[in-house]
């Protein structure tokens, strides 16, 4: 297990021009969604309401450990594709919550033909130990003039997530990070259960495209570039406990000569929310440059482990080192690897594939890359 603390490399300068603001709560149109389902259920409720159950699987990848898969309605789907992941040592210093080993991992949608309306996000709660899960829509609930609540998809390609306290951080791309909060998560009754093929509220029916479960969108976290510099694309994220409080480690995939940076954002040791000048904004430490096609970036004693993808069959590779200086290990994962994430007592790197038939959630020993 890595002795040294994590910390950013010598020199990087706060980029004000690069910084993110944050919304106002949403927290009325969740009250009035809430309302209408018969209150919040919080986390507890999905975890003992988990419907489907993965298996033990082998993934090939030279450095894999081991690895997981979704039933087999999920390891096939086209129209779902997992990409972020983060797990209860993320977002708990004792690395359970609830007293479980948990994963998370985003999947966005993809049109089904014929169907009217697009799902938008969803997220995957796992229990790692039991191997059972289940999804859950990501929703953003808005309040009409009339009081009434009406919901939308939330459209983003959810590259990234990281679990940090009672808050879930999406990344949203170009449109910085979308967060919600587990104590709103919501259960759709029998009796409030409307459409299985749309996304609405009519009257006190609720319709979820036959989601059981709703995560609805707390805020979110605007992007801001200064004139002349190019915004962050948040495509994936990660959390680094290892410095105190912890930071956000956020970065771009990038093809051909788009930018590839990678940079960090203090945490509130309090809030656990990003932190912010008197001016109301969260400003990132600009680190310098990743590596073309990267998925994914954790962080574990002060190196930077990045997952790059080739394709649905050719395995991918994890880049180690830091920004600039980065040393490539081919064949390390399973073809698609996506969002990374670092577990600390267990020493191992967790990341996700996204590929039908080639899905896996896997693990690799970080000392396999020393």
């Amino acid at each position: 297990m890595p002795t040294q603390p994590a910390a950013p490399p010598p020199g990087p300068a706060p980029q004000p021009g690069l910084h993110l603001t944050r919304t106002d709560e949403n927290v009325a149109a969740i009250d009035a969604l809430a309302g209408l389902l018969g209150g919040r259920v919080g986390l507890g409720g999905v975890l003992g309401d988990l419907d489907r159950r993965g298996r033990r699987a082998v993934a090939p990848g030279r450095a894999v450990h081991r690895a997981l898969t979704w039933d087999r309605a999920d390891r096939a789907t086209p129209y779902w594709w997992p990409q972020g992941i983060s797990t209860s040592a993320d977002a708990s210093a004792t690395e359970e919550v609830a007293g479980r080993r948990l994963v998370v991992v985003t999947w966005y949608a993809k049109p089904r033909p014929g169907e009217v309306e697009h799902p938008g996000a969803r997220i995957s709660v796992l229990d790692v130990d039991s191997r059972r899960y289940r999804h859950v829509l990501v929703v953003v609930p808005e309040l009409a003039a009339d009081g009434s609540v009406r919901l939308t998809p939330l459209r983003i390609h959810a590259g990234g997530i990281v679990w940090c306290g009672p808050y879930l951080h999406l990344a949203a791309t170009g449109r910085g990070l979308v967060t919600c909060h587990v104590d709103d998560l919501l259960r759709v009754p029998d009796t409030a259960a409307g459409d299985r093929g749309r996304l609405g509220v009519d009257g006190t029916r609720v319709s979820t495209h036959g989601y059981r479960y709703l995560l609805p969108v707390r805020f979110a976290y605007r992007p801001h570039g200064a004139q002349g510099e190019e915004r962050l694309r948040y495509s994936f994220l990660s959390l680094d406990r290892q410095v105190t409080p912890p930071e956000l480690v956020v970065g771009e995939y990038a093809r051909g000569a788009q930018t590839r940076r990678l940079a960090r954002f203090p945490l509130e040791a309090d809030s656990l929310l990003l932190s912010e000048d008197d001016a109301g904004r969260a400003v990132p430490l600009l680190l310098g440059s990743g590596v073309a096609q990267t998925q994914g970036a954790a962080v574990a004693g002060g190196a930077y482990y990045l997952t790059t993808s080739h394709g649905p069959v050719t395995p991918g590779a994890v880049q180690v080192g830091r920004p600039g200086r980065f040393r490539r290990h081919r064949w390390a994962t399973p073809p698609g690897p996506e969002d990374i994430a670092y577990w600390p007592s267990q020493d191992l790197l967790w990341s996700v594939t996204e590929h039908p038939h080639r899905r896996w959630i896997f693990s690799m020993r970080r000392s396999w890359f020393d």
